[in-house]
């Protein structure tokens, strides 16, 4: 049986930076994830999508994101159960928590942290007759890397963010960009709505809209689309290599829902005046899998919910303690290991 202090379920960036967290508490981790790799959708999904949203970084890549956070935690040395799922929980009668995996493996610990992103998810599929057929032949739900779309061809349907984003970052990688949306506005970022006007201004991109994709073209693999302008009904065939509808995921608890927490709207209803704890104590959500009045699901959300949820937690485990908090800036980060990252001196100047 795996025995820690906190028990983070989800190795995705809020997960990661728990470990973080904790450490400068003296706290130990161990995270369980489904995937076979930490990291969550920023590893599994999109490790090759630029981020612009996170403090300090202008840009960065969503799998450098995850392998710094990698290298932040080091010191902290965590546990890692990966490619299993947390199936169920049972609260012992000190009030500590016993949650095992599919796998049937067992962990033990006083405190039980959600940080499971959106959960499983499935990709909200366009409702076309042959759709499946293409699936892998030209027909693809996610960009894992770019690089597979090089100077070929590429039609992206969606109005989202992460349609418009892959758009844009795709003009510099295909020989052509086609964006397709059934309605003339986008839900986007304003700026990102910009840069993408701008793009079809330089005929970087060919912008249709409003219109939809209504049939896929092809032998063996798919080699052009019909799009229908939704306004005139007006039919347009385009020759394409690729086809990438983005609209969305699908998200669903797992067993997880399973467990007494309150639930809303597929997420985990949290305390957010305090400390981010569910309605059963010794269980806190953060990060995307938890909903609160004004919740906003960005991954600097996470990181402070993360960092409050830490100090609760601190208080359940040593009750009798007074944690005095100490600015990494002045304190330096001392690892498990032994392993110290000093913080600079002060200099002095005396005056003449």
């Amino acid at each position: 049986m795996v025995t820690t202090d906190i028990l983070i379920i989800g190795a995705g960036p809020t997960g990661l930076f728990t470990v973080f967290e904790a450490g400068l508490l003296k706290l130990k981790c161990h995270l369980i994830d489904a995937l076979p790799q930490a990291g969550g959708q920023c590893s599994e999904i999109y490790p090759k999508k630029p981020i612009y949203d996170i403090p300090g970084f202008p840009e960065v890549l969503a799998g450098d994101l995850v392998h710094n956070l990698m290298e932040q935690i080091k010191p902290f040395q965590p546990g890692f159960t990966l490619g299993e799922r947390a199936d169920s929980i049972e609260r012992l009668d000190d009030g500590s928590f016993i949650v095992t995996t599919n796998k049937g493996t067992e962990h033990k610990a006083p405190i039980v942290a959600i940080a499971g992103g959106l959960g499983s998810f499935e990709p909200r599929k366009p409702q076309l007759d042959n759709l499946n057929r293409f699936e892998d032949r030209g027909v693809a739900y996610i960009i894992r890397d770019p690089e597979v779309f090089r100077d070929k061809k590429v039609l992206i349907a969606g109005g989202g963010d992460s349609a418009l984003d892959w758009a844009i970052f795709l003009t510099d990688v295909a020989s052509e960009v086609t964006l397709v949306h059934r309605r003339n506005e986008f839900r986007g970022a304003l700026d990102s709505v910009e840069k993408v006007q701008e793009l079809k201004n330089l005929g970087k991109i060919n912008l249709i809209t409003p219109a939809e994709v209504v049939e896929l073209k092809g032998e063996a693999n798919l080699t052009a689309v019909t799009v229908q302008k939704t306004d005139t009904k007006e039919t347009i065939e385009i020759a394409i290599d690729d086809f990438i509808p983005l609209f969305g995921l699908s998200p669903k608890l797992g067993p997880i829902a399973d467990w007494g927490l309150e639930i809303e709207k597929n997420a985990i209803k949290v305390d957010n005046t305090l400390d981010y704890q569910t309605n059963i104590p010794g269980i806190y959500a953060i990060g995307d899998v938890n909903t609160y009045p004004g919740k906003l699901k960005l991954i600097l959300c996470g990181f402070h919910e993360a960092t409050l949820m830490c100090q609760s937690a601190y208080q359940r485990i040593h009750p009798d303690k007074k944690y005095v908090m100490k600015y990494t800036t002045v304190g330096g980060v001392t690892g498990f290991d032994g392993s110290k990252k000093e913080a600079p001196k002060a200099v002095v100047k005396s005056i003449d």
